[in-house]
Formats: structure tokens, sequence, C-alpha cells
């Protein structure tokens, strides 16, 4: 697994899908922009691989929204103002090579047409790819009651047409006027079926990764879900520098190190799933909201699942909160269920938890981490032999991991808090 294959559109579909379950109004609202958007740019004859990249971009356009508040708010049509969501994303995105083309359309998808002056914003040519994303994402957020699409569709219609050439490109609202008549396509729209639809139409192009690409790949997701909050901006990237290290001491291979650093960028993955209010709440979690955290390591499954060339990589990140003895959360697997590297990975995730600063408290000393570990080992929750590690080289451990944290916090400074200030 020196070059492992990964088939790019699955785990995007599958991580937006993810992102449309944090809150019910923004359910299926990605899959949708992106199904419009394909179904646009088809009609006005764009290439196959402008065509992937659309539904890349469309599935993942609102990616920088932080808050429910703000997806919320991107879902009001009248919509003129540049959205710091769509600069995040970008900032995002472009560090990942095959993704930066999609990055570009993100960051422009909520610039008007304004009668062509929409085709630059500050002397920046504007995609017209990210007009595209624009005309479909306003088509989508006018959809009310999905059961009733055929019946809402005039209305659609209606709307869009007032706008042409005021917010949409003229040629963008005829192709879409053209596609609306054809009842087949707002069937699409509102189905569930959408993955599977984009993936007849778009033809599998893997893309082989080396380990180094792999591990870039997954620090630039980790850090999507760890940047939408301060309390989890570096949280990924000590986990799997942990996790890294404790594999070594666990003699796995100079590559099965290298996955297992993957896996610790991956493993919480399914909290884009979880709204930032519960992630970033100071007190106690009401016994409804720790449901909500619980479902997080099942998505982190099912996003992963998509790509059979990482299933050890998804049965080390996702089984992160499974117990020795069978109490864990959410498949509830024994310890003879368990990988060795899904045992390491929940040792590396409550030593970076309870070792880590948070706004609320500072990091337990290491009498009190250890005490912690050592219980639960007796607790039979996690590997003794594990925690032997860390107590072998717990000052040692303990420094990378804050270095590793320190320079994650530096680039959450980077993207996001300049943006903070910016008027939604």
């Amino acid at each position: 697994m020196d070059r492992p294959q990964v088939e790019l559109l699955d785990i995007l579909l599958g991580f937006s899908e993810a992102l449309d379950l944090v809150d019910h109004a923004v359910a299926n609202h990605h899959m949708q922009v992106a199904y419009i958007a394909y179904s646009i740019a088809d009609k006005l004859g764009y290439s196959h691989e402008d065509k992937r990249q659309i539904v890349m971009a469309g599935a993942l356009h609102d990616i920088g929204a932080i808050s429910i508040q703000e997806r919320l708010l991107a879902l009001k049509f009248e919509d003129y103002l540049t959205h710091k969501h769509a600069e995040v994303g970008y900032l995002f995105l472009r560090q990942f090579a095959p993704l930066q083309f999609a990055a570009e359309i993100i960051r422009y998808h909520h610039v008007p047409w304004m009668g062509g002056k929409g085709r630059k914003v500050f002397n920046f040519e504007v995609p017209e790819e990210s007009h595209i994303i624009h005309l479909a994402d306003r088509i989508a957020v006018l959809i009310k009651n999905p059961a009733c699409i055929l019946e809402e569709k005039e209305n659609i219609c209606s709307k869009i047409k007032h706008y042409r050439g005021i917010a949409f490109v003229p040629e963008h609202v005829d192709a879409f006027l053209e596609l609306a008549e054809c009842e087949y396509f707002w069937l699409d729209v509102v189905s569930n079926q959408i993955p599977l639809i984009l993936k007849r139409y778009l033809s599998p192009a893997v893309i082989d990764l080396s380990l180094n690409q792999l591990q870039d790949f997954a620090r630039l997701f980790s850090r999507i879900v760890d940047f939408r909050s301060p309390l989890n901006a570096s949280h990924s990237s000590g986990v799997a520098l942990i996790a890294e290290r404790l594999a070594e001491k666990a003699g796995f291979s100079d590559t099965e190190c290298k996955l297992m650093r993957v896996a610790g960028y991956l493993h919480d993955l399914g909290k884009i799933a979880v709204p930032v209010e519960i992630l970033e709440k100071p007190g106690k979690l009401s016994p409804q909201e720790f449901l909500v955290i619980k479902r997080h390591p099942y998505y982190t499954y099912s996003i992963l699942s998509k790509i059979e060339s990482l299933t050890i990589i998804n049965k080390w990140a996702s089984f992160h909160h499974e117990r020795l003895d069978g109490r864990g959360y959410p498949f509830h697997l024994k310890e003879k269920d368990l990988p060795i590297g899904s045992q390491i990975m929940a040792v590396a995730d409550v030593f970076t938890a309870v070792c880590e600063d948070r706004p609320y408290r500072q990091g337990m000393n290491k009498k009190e981490v250890l005490g912690i570990l050592e219980k639960m080992a007796l607790d039979k929750a996690i590997n003794g032999d594990i925690v032997n590690f860390i107590k072998d080289d717990f000052d040692m451990l303990n420094d990378e991991r804050k270095s590793m944290q320190k320079e994650s916090l530096r680039d959450y400074e980077h993207i996001v808090h300049p943006l903070k200030g910016l008027k939604l």
C-alpha cells in the first residue's frame, strides 16, 4: 500500500452527505447543488473533467461555513454579499492539488452576474463555473417541500427567470429552464440517490497517492473538521502524531506507522456532522447533546468505507471510542474484534485530549494524565500495554505533541482567525 488508490469523488460525496447532517434545514443541500450544477454544465456542453470539478465544488461549496447560523444565512435567496465561508473554503481546499480548481470555483460562488460585471472581483477573474454553482445554489434554496417538487417548479423557474442577467448568467438560466421542463430532473434533485446518480454519470477517476500525499489529503480534511472550533483546532494533529509514535513502539512497519498518522488525522472526520455549538459548549453536555456527539465515529466509518483501499485506516480511525470490554460506541466491539491499530488510536485520543489546553481549562499534568490512563486500563477501556509505552516516554511524547499542536494553531490563526471579523 505504498501508493494507495483513492477515488476522490467517492470520499467527497460521502463527506458532503455528512456535512448536510449538521441541521435538518440543510439536509441534502450540497448534494442538490452538485447535481443541479452538473446538469446545467452538461446542458452547456462542458467537458467530462470540467463537470467533475463542478460536482466537487458543488459538493463542498459551503464547507467553510463554521456554524449553523452561517449555514442557514447561506440559504437566504437574496444574497449578494461575499460570504466569508467562501473564502475559508478556498483557503482550506487550495492546499490539496487535486482540489485547487474546485477551491477557485468555491471562492467566488456567491458573486452575482450584474450584467457581466461579475466576471471579475477586484481584478480577479471569476471562473464561469462559479456562476454555475451560484445559480445551482439559489435554485436549491428555493425548494421548500421536496414531496411537492413538481408543484413548486413553476414558482422556482419564475423566480430564477426574474434574476436572469442580474444575479445569474443569462445562458446558464436558459440551460436551467430547458432542463426544468423535464420531470426527471426535479425528481432526481429531491431524491436520496444523488451520489449514485452522479457516479453513474461520472466515470471513476482513481488517484494514485504516495504516502506523503495521502497524509496531506488526510491533514486537509482533519483541518476542515477541527478548524470549525478553536476548542478543537489542533486536536487531530496531536492524535495523529501520538498514534504514529505509539505504532512505532508497538513494532509497526514504517509504512504502517505512516498510515497510522493518516488514521489519526481522519479519526474525527465524522464530527463534521456535529453542530459547532455542541462542540464549543463549555459546560456539561445534556444527554441529548451527548447522543449527538456519539454519532461522529459512525459517520467517520461511513465516509471512509466508500474507499476500499483505506479499509484498515478506516478501522483504526473509526473504532477509537470502542472499549476492550465492549462498552464503547458506536459498534460495541470487544478486544478480540479490535485491531491493535484501533487500540493504539483509542489511547492516543485520550492522551491528547487530557493533555491539551482548552479555552476553559489547562491541560492536565503528568500525574493526572497517567492516573486517568491507568484507571481506564484497569477498567478494560483501553490497552494497558499501550499505556505503558506512554509511561516509558511521557515527557518526549508530550513535548512532541505540544510542538505539533502549536503548529496547527498557527495554521488555524492564518486561515480562519483573520476572517472572523468579516461581515457574513
